[in-house]
């Protein structure tokens, strides 16, 4: 479900309300441009996929949005702010709005699960140990974890769990929205596809706009509402899956066409 529109909503396009506006973005590494006058828009409430060439940038366009890559030129808006134009103060207050889940999941390894999950309350928010306690428990059941997982070290969890653990220190701050960096890579089929299966149930219990980097094609044809495909740069494609397989740019034909996309296929038939 949608949440309602913030004061400084980004005006609607085709009756939908672009929550994230890349415009005109360039970012490179020496002499390599890595992306080229990108554009995209992240309507609220969506589930969009992000597919594109290995290496090709995905990670770092989700970078560049986040502030951590920086972009040589171009504009990126969040909630309707050009966040160029922001102090350090408002920053910090788009930044408590989203949440992300990096690849490796990027738990601290000293901390417990708990400890975790608590980080960012502590760093933004001054509550009684007491209630960053019940946050955490909440936090750690809405992901499907069990309560005893709190108390352990990352170094002690499956990959899936520490997935899970990551994800519920994401929803710390009960963001608007939630960046998913290969959120299934490294898991096996079944777990990947509860994986998804719980960021559906999120995304339409807690009203999340979900950005999602990913190469599991089973991810998007089950989860995601809309695809933009990166190549050379640029957004060359977005749509549904439909239009993906629809789609006639070679490296879209090679990837939702090629074999891994007919085992994918017939494994949904």
């Amino acid at each position: 479900m949608d949440t309602q529109p913030t004061p400084a909503a980004a005006p609607l396009a085709n009756g939908k309300e672009a929550i994230i506006k890349v415009r005109d973005i360039v970012v490179g590494f020496g002499d390599r441009i890595i992306l080229n006058h990108l554009d995209l828009d992240v309507y609220r409430g969506e589930i969009l996929g992000f597919v594109g060439t290995s290496g090709g940038g995905k990670s770092v366009l989700t970078r560049t949005i986040l502030g951590l890559v920086p972009k040589r030129s171009g504009m990126v808006e969040v909630f309707g702010e050009n966040l160029d134009d922001l102090n350090e103060s408002q920053r910090s207050a788009v930044e408590r709005r989203w949440g992300v889940l990096f690849q490796q999941g990027a738990l601290f390894s000293s901390l417990t699960v708990k400890q975790n999950i608590q980080f960012p309350l502590r760093e933004n928010l001054k509550l009684s140990q007491r209630l960053m306690d019940d946050i955490a428990f909440a936090k750690i059941e809405m992901v499907g974890l069990k309560p005893d997982v709190a108390e352990k070290l990352p170094s002690e969890l499956s990959g899936g769990m520490i997935k899970r653990a990551a994800l519920a220190r994401s929803l710390a701050l009960d963001p608007e929205i939630l960046f998913l960096d290969e959120p299934t890579s490294g898991l096996d089929p079944i777990g990947a596809g509860d994986f998804d299966e719980l960021i559906r149930t999120l995304q339409q219990t807690l009203g999340l706009t979900v950005f999602m980097v990913t190469h599991d094609l089973d991810s998007l044809h089950s989860v995601c509402d809309r695809i933009a495909a990166l190549a050379e740069g640029k957004v060359i494609a977005q749509g549904t899956i439909e239009t993906m397989m629809q789609a006639t740019h070679p490296w879209l034909r090679a990837y939702f066409h090629g074999s891994r996309a007919r085992a994918v296929q017939r494994g949904r038939g």
